[in-house]
């Protein structure tokens, strides 16, 4: 596969890279920041430099051109504000959308969110909720736009233990509960794999059942 990552600096992205990379796919990921080059390019993926907040869509779709699918992965950060969470983790995952299909793409992987489907928590603060709100109004999109075979992933809370291969996958509800970067990296590449899952929407979580039979437990 010819696979493009927007977000190609983020933690997942960069284990993605490493992965797809090493099982011999071609992978560009694209970056804000030309100094996270070396970084991304070790992954063994070379490098777009684009800024989702200001590229036009039929300019990012050049950047696109011959890939077989594309992940969004990218993310305004924890330390970003209200506006951003809209600017990034919403309106770039819709222009990842028009870039694709104007490439002629279908594939999309979209990594979510757990929690988008209930209102958030007002204790948790008003970035929290433009977070979460921004994060279930791009699913919407992805899942409205016909264009798109996409698979919403909602991986559970993020950390960097080693990998487990072992994972629960499955559609919503699952209970709230962690899984590792590593192993959220790998889903990614086997659902870039199995194109069956588009349409879906799955919560990941870590668990007892190996990646791959999880996968292919979905059909």
């Amino acid at each position: 596969m010819d696979v493009v990552i927007a977000g190609g600096h983020g933690q997942i992205a960069l284990r993605l890279s490493t992965l797809l990379a090493g099982q011999g796919h071609t992978v560009r990921s694209i970056v804000r920041n030309p100094d996270h080059t070396d970084d991304v390019t070790a992954t063994g993926a070379s490098v777009v430099v684009a800024d989702l907040e200001e590229v036009a869509a039929g300019d990012l779709a050049a950047h696109l051109t011959g890939a077989d699918a594309v992940v969004f992965a990218a993310g305004a950060g924890p330390d970003s504000g209200v506006a951003r969470k809209e600017t990034v983790d919403r309106d770039g995952a819709t222009l990842l959308a028009d870039a694709a299909a104007t490439a002629g793409i279908r594939r999309y992987v979209l990594v979510s969110s757990p929690g988008v489907d209930a209102e958030p928590d007002p204790e948790r603060g008003e970035v929290w909720a433009a977070y979460i709100r921004a994060k279930k109004a791009a699913e919407v999109a992805i899942r409205a736009d016909g264009r798109l075979d996409a698979t919403i992933l909602r991986p559970g809370r993020l950390t960097n233990d080693p990998g487990t291969g072992r994972v629960t996958l499955a559609p919503p509800p699952v209970p709230y509960g962690e899984v590792t970067r590593d192993d959220s990296a790998a889903t990614v590449a086997a659902l870039l794999a199995a194109p069956g899952t588009a349409g879906t929407t799955l919560e990941l979580r870590g668990g007892d059942t190996e990646l791959g039979d999880a996968v292919t437990a979905l059909g």
